[in-house]
């Protein structure tokens, strides 16, 4: 096979960029050559996830947006970025479309591999006659959740288990704005229209097979499932101190706690969680995270004598963590998390069961999900969508301690067996299509 040459074009956040690279690092082993475009600011933290055997095979490259009032180049990322800013940044994404189509011209890629929020992408690719492939990195399940009240408004979802909560109508309330907006509605399924042939998606056929197929049949086109895309191990001189810790507590005894590099707790939220974890008797770590600017003291943001009180059964890690090597330490037993998809796929990828405690915008149908294929249990708000300290405790002692949460640890367990015996298949199935693709373009 001859080299290929692919320009990847991920949307701005750390959830999309990094199944970009991972899919990259697989694609460089099968005679690809990347070229991974984004803005300088997520550049400077992604270079440093690209070992020297990806270096002659994976480029970065520079996309710089407009300056606009209050989004200066160091906030072109939706890390840490506040949330009143993403519409804003939406704005300057979509105003460097002519930056991107110089991007094109000087590369002038085999193919485009692009996110879902940039349908001008393919667009600008194909003016230079260069094939385009959309790569979504939510889960199936989810972007068949969508496709469906795109297409079928009003009638219920076929997976019934799959729903929103009464509580959480203001998501479903945004979802369904999107599909009766047409604007939002185009920009979702024109994305999906101009990929070429096939749709690669973030996860595995194994466990969402039967969403992957509803949504292949809603949009009629082929999605190829990519794998769980599970990033690499980095050094092990950066968490000794997280290591240390965890090294002298039990196996499976421990709880890890995060919710993402992209959703904010509320001062409510971390009361609530704070008193949770410290119910429970079960050891955790728990990183909490702040919006850049807007840092403060772990002292004066969690409740008063917390950390005194928890002492050596918790350990707090203000801003990051290694999430992928606290997984797979054995001394881990369960992870209580947002649900956002990369998180639940590592989860899956370690055995480590969920206690699940969805935010916001995909997360609910990703925890009915998890809870369905039996991999973690929900902690369920009240009607109001408060989260109560009793329950999460209540949920965090039953899957990691508790004869009744024996269930959620034998198919967890039972689940990373079937993703390991799994393999790089779907990646061989990936080149396959990508190399069909573009054998095809060059003929026409």
């Amino acid at each position: 096979m001859e080299t290929i040459r692919i320009l990847m074009f991920p949307w701005l956040g750390y959830g999309h960029i990094t199944p970009y690279l991972e899919l990259a690092k697989k694609l460089t082993t099968r005679n690809f050559i990347i070229y991974l475009c984004s803005t300088p600011a997520n550049l400077c933290c992604i270079k440093q996830k690209i070992s020297e055997k990806y270096a002659h095979s994976i480029q970065l490259v520079s996309l710089h947006l407009p300056t606009l009032p209050g989004l200066p180049p160091h906030l072109h990322t939706t890390n840490g970025l506040p949330l009143d800013l993403m519409p804003t940044l939406k704005e300057a994404f979509d105003m460097a479309e002519p930056e991107f189509a110089n991007i094109l011209s000087a590369i002038k890629p085999d193919l485009l591999i692009y996110d879902f929020l940039q349908p001008w992408a393919p667009l600008a690719a194909s003016v230079q006659n260069i094939p385009a492939v959309e790569f979504i990195t939510s889960s199936s399940t989810m972007t068949s959740f969508m496709f469906h009240y795109f297409k079928k408004p009003g009638v219920e979802f076929p997976f019934t288990k799959i729903y929103f909560r009464d509580y959480e109508s203001k998501f479903l309330d945004k979802l369904l704005s999107c599909a009766s907006n047409p604007e939002e509605k185009d920009r979702a399924s024109e994305g999906v229209a101009r990929s070429c042939k096939i749709v690669l998606i973030k996860g595995s056929r194994i466990i969402e097979g039967k969403y992957i197929d509803y949504v292949s049949e809603l949009v009629g086109k082929k999605f190829v499932t990519v794998g769980s895309l599970v990033q690499e191990l980095g050094p092990d001189d950066e968490d000794f101190k997280i290591t240390e810790w965890l090294n002298k507590k039990e196996k499976k005894s421990t709880v890890f706690v995060s919710f993402g590099s992209e959703y904010f707790l509320s001062n409510e939220e971390i009361e609530e969680i704070a008193h949770g974890l410290e119910l429970s008797n079960t050891n955790f770590i728990w990183v909490l995270r702040f919006p850049k600017g807007e840092e403060r003291k772990l002292e004066e943001t969690l409740p008063k004598g917390f950390l005194e009180r928890v002492g050596e059964r918790g350990l707090v890690v203000e801003g990051w963590a290694p999430q992928l090597k606290i997984l797979g330490h054995d001394n881990i037993g369960g992870f209580l998390s947002h649900c956002g998809w990369n998180s639940v796929l590592e989860s899956m990828h370690f055995g480590i069961p969920i206690i699940a405690v969805p935010m916001h915008l995909d997360q609910p149908i990703i925890a009915r999900f998890v809870e369905d294929i039996g991999v973690g249990v929900e902690v369920v708000r009240d009607s109001k969508g408060q989260l109560h300290k009793e329950r999460l405790a209540e949920v965090i002692k039953q899957v990691v301690m508790e004869k009744s949460g024996e269930f959620v640890r034998i198919k967890a367990v039972e689940m990373k067996v079937k993703i390991s015996e799994k393999g790089d298949q779907e990646i061989d199935e990936v080149v396959a299509e990508l190399v069909d693709v573009c054998t095809s373009s060059s003929s026409s």
